[in-house]
């Protein structure tokens, strides 16, 4: 008996690539959302970058700028120090379809005020996209668009840098912001000996004229390419902000001196830096002594993309999963068709769903706090749970979505171990998950406790008779009220989260939201993706929705 001759390089039972589709129009849960949040009249044009950031070109670039990471160039070729950081071109490219579509900079109007409107969930929306392709570029995104916030304190520094920082144009020449067509803003805050602890700081700011020379170290310096820094350092009336751009104002290269670039798990086409200050030239941001009081102004807005770039990881990782179970054959069935494998995605899709919904409702919020006491409430008390919540939930996700895949989820050619890698950092930057629950209490116990129980109000209202949801809500209240309440606030801060997340979800479809309340809240729930009692129907219309 002879046998034919087997072509190894035949591939058979593998699922094709998962691009060249609409990251807006395949996502019915982020469509309904936007549109439950004051972006229903947006479709077309969220459609048009999904497609664009859904592309193989943009996937590609992805791949290219995690794969080729930053380098420092510390000196030039004649021994004069530069500082520079060289990017390879998928960065560049990424970046300039970024800022093109004004996620650093939409949210503002070109004076930076407030944009109004549902200006905050559609850039949210842009975001979600863009962070399921590549994540790495948006740190300095999140800080260039978040700084406008910190500018707010000095309205004629403002008012010169909002005219580069304002344009939907990405610059990367190494040359002054004032010379250029667009501009990105980076962050030094923490140092070795204090980290978290920025009232431990010592690096110093002398004044100097109507500037100050600052001499120091920063132990995490984000994006040391930008053009300009938000610093904080000690003056004489104590720790307080600054400006500190890249040259000074007669063109020279400023005072900063990159020691090296941190070696990171993920976030790799990102840079971050180790850097001194060596009278570094910085003009004042705010009251001296006022220096968190300033910068604070920023941090709720990048808190709030932490969460945004967590949610949209897991969703790229439910996506790759789903789209793989449904073009491979296990054991004579469609892998989408095993029981078990059915029951982990839709419990999976319903965990997005949620997530999604949240941080939806959550940048809705933002949308309307300025003239809203309550919305401007839930900002204040529901940005640290939220960015505590979606965020420590992601690494968990993409695991359980790595799984899926088996060993081709593992492998580094494929994205999600990519995102397995870059979700932990959003947990970690911005707050840690103790500061955000700190941050919490803070709300809960002192500064803002009337506003608070009137969040906690409006979740029962909006929540209404969702299984579980009063009472969740009850037993955090009650936690939180205790002398104790410190070594309480995980988990109550983690049913507060849950809670308003089945009550966003309501809004958005009340169905799965009490899937979501009966499996979280009303239950006690395994800690494995798939460990719920799901029928058949609600299955298949959690799948359907997820990826149709």
């Amino acid at each position: 008996m002879t046998f034919g001759r087997h072509d190894t390089g035949e591939l058979l039972n593998q699922s094709p690539p998962f691009c060249d589709i609409d990251l807006f129009g395949c996502d019915v849960p982020l469509m309904e959302a936007v549109a439950a949040y004051g972006g229903r009249d947006h479709a077309a044009g969220l459609s048009t970058f999904g497609r664009l950031w859904g592309s193989a070109a943009m996937a590609e670039r992805g791949r290219l700028a995690n794969e080729n990471p930053p380098k420092l160039k510390t000196f030039d070729a004649r021994g004069f120090r530069r500082d520079e950081v060289e990017f390879h071109p998928a960065y560049h490219e990424l970046m300039a379809h970024s800022a093109h579509a004004g996620l650093h900079n939409s949210t503002w109007t070109e004076v930076g005020a407030s944009a109004g409107g549902a200006s905050e969930v559609l850039r949210a929306a842009k975001f979600f996209i863009a962070a399921q392709v590549e994540t790495g570029h948006l740190c300095p995104i999140t800080m260039t668009r978040a700084s406008v916030a910190a500018l707010a304190s000095d309205e004629a520094l403002r008012a010169q840098i909002m005219p580069v920082l304002g344009t939907r144009a990405y610059d990367p020449a190494f040359s002054p912001w004032w010379q250029k067509r667009g501009m990105t803003v980076g962050m030094g805050m923490t140092e070795k000996q204090g980290g978290t602890d920025v009232r431990a700081n010592i690096t110093r700011a002398e004044r100097d004229g109507d500037a100050y020379r600052i001499t120091g170290h920063k132990w995490f310096m984000s994006a040391p390419m930008s053009d300009a820094f938000l610093v904080l350092a000690q003056a004489a009336g104590g720790l307080t902000c600054f400006v500190m751009p890249r040259f000074k104002p007669d063109g020279r290269v400023n005072a900063l001196h990159f020691l090296r670039l941190k070696d990171k798990l993920g976030n790799r086409s990102n840079a971050s830096s180790e850097v001194e200050f060596e009278g570094a030239y910085a003009l004042r941001l705010g009251e001296e002594g006022r220096g968190i009081a300033t910068i604070i102004q920023m941090v709720s807005l990048t808190r709030q993309d932490c969460a945004i770039a967590s949610a949209a990881l897991m969703r790229s990782g439910l996506a790759h999963a789903l789209h793989h179970v449904r073009n491979r054959r296990v054991f004579q069935k469609q892998l989408v068709d095993q029981p078990l494998m059915r029951n982990v995605l839709a419990d999976m899709a319903l965990q997005v769903e949620a997530t999604t919904a949240l941080v939806m409702r959550l940048c809705h919020a933002f949308d309307r706090m300025p003239g809203d006491p309550l919305e401007s409430a839930y900002m204040r008390l529901m940005t640290p749970v939220v960015k505590y919540w979606v965020c420590k939930s992601a690494p968990a996700f993409l695991y359980e979505a790595m799984e899926c895949l088996g060993g081709n989820g593992y492998v580094e050619e494929g994205i999600l171990a990519r995102h397995y890698r870059e979700a932990p950092v959003n947990a970690i930057w911005e707050g840690s998950g103790n500061v955000m629950c700190l941050d919490v209490l803070r709300v809960l116990l002192f500064r803002q406790r009337d506003a608070a129980e009137a969040v906690f109000v409006h979740l029962v209202q909006e929540g209404g008779d969702l299984p579980g949801l009063r009472e969740a809500l009850s037993a955090v209240a009650q936690a939180l009220r205790q002398p104790e309440a410190e070594g309480a606030a995980r988990s109550a801060v983690e049913w507060l989260a849950l809670a308003a997340a089945a009550a966003a979800l309501k809004v958005v479809d009340p169905d799965h939201a009490v899937l979501f309340a009966q499996t979280r809240l009303a239950q006690r729930r395994g800690l494995m993706y798939g460990a719920v009692d799901l029928n058949p129907g609600d299955i298949q219309g959690l799948l359907a929705r997820a990826l149709p």
